[in-house]
């Protein structure tokens, strides 16, 4: 006679070698994915690094148009005493 328990043995080692298989899959998907995703992460901040060479700074654009608003607002303050209303 068979002993049942050396039938239901190999049906266990075929599960386990199926299930280790599946988590193997779903671990090495994921290390996968992973290194995917750094390397265009990476490739984006080298984008935006060298974006951000080439683009003059914000503070510096603010001041030059604070510059030039200033100019603006002091030519068409001033006037000549000559135009000025007389008093009455």
């Amino acid at each position: 006679m068979i002993d049942e328990s050396t039938a239901v043995l190999p049906l266990w080692m075929v599960l386990s070698a199926a299930f280790g298989f599946i988590v193997g899959e779903i671990c090495g998907d994921q290390a996968r994915l992973r290194k995917c995703l750094e390397q265009a992460n990476a490739d984006l901040r080298d984008q935006l690094q060298k974006a951000q060479a080439c683009a003059p700074t914000l503070q510096r654009t603010l001041d030059q148009q604070r510059k030039v608003i200033n100019d603006i607002h002091r030519r068409n303050c001033r006037v000549p005493k000559g135009l000025e209303k007389p008093a009455s």
